[in-house]
């Protein structure tokens, strides 16, 4: 089975990889040092955000691998999550795309363009661990919310759950590949006016790790 694990940074995977044994992780694709039960594993680091994220699965992601995994944290809109809790991010949207038009803002789809803002995964196959994560709703944005009047109206646009610099631009290089594309996330903070005194980043991320290990070995 070949699995391509894909994170913003190493930060953020950085208990997986030593699980690996890459101890020296860079910008770019890692192979995993070990041959875990027939699965060949893989480790892309991309850089944060959509353009960095789009570059760097252009330049690695030719493999036909059975399962892309997008990896990281994210910050929620829905205080029904909790924090450090994981979710399966099903459905992504470029939320910034459109056009500014006085003190209103038309949306892509009202600007009547060509293309496509709105990405989903490719889930054919079925896994456990994945199956019992709740699913919800992301947007990708260069900028994370801060401000009340733009989490209102962003809410108001497209109802999302939760926030990343990086899962539409996955989803996006994943569109023309045979396997499975799937974007896992941990919440990290809720989307509010910053205070990073209120963050859970270490327990996302040990959450987050906890899952990929065990999901790694048992998949």
């Amino acid at each position: 089975m070949n699995i391509l694990v894909v994170s913003a940074t190493e930060f953020e995977v950085k208990p997986l990889l030593g699980f690996l044994g890459i101890a020296l992780p860079t910008i770019g694709i890692n192979n995993a040092n070990i041959d875990f039960e027939e699965k060949d594993i893989k480790v892309l680091i991309t850089g944060v955000v959509m353009v960095n994220t789009a570059l760097m699965m252009g330049r690695y992601a030719h493999t036909d691998y059975d399962l892309i995994i997008n990896v990281g944290v994210c910050g929620a809109f829905d205080k029904q999550l909790e924090l450090g809790e994981l979710v399966h991010i099903t459905e992504d949207v470029l939320s910034e795309l459109g056009a500014e038009d006085g003190e209103g803002f038309l949306t892509y789809n009202q600007m009547n363009l060509p293309g496509e803002h709105i990405y989903k995964g490719i889930y054919k196959d079925s896994y456990l661990m994945i199956e019992l994560l709740k699913k919800v709703k992301g947007i990708t944005v260069n900028t994370v919310h801060g401000n009340d009047a733009s989490i209102e109206k962003v809410k108001q646009l497209y109802h999302p759950c939760v926030e990343s610099m990086e899962g539409a631009a996955f989803f996006a290089a994943c569109s023309g590949t045979k396997g499975n594309s799937v974007q896992i996330r941990a919440i990290s903070n809720y989307v509010e006016k910053r205070d990073k005194d209120k963050w859970q980043m270490p327990l996302a991320i040990k959450n987050l790790n906890d899952f990929l290990i065990t999901f790694i070995k048992n998949v």
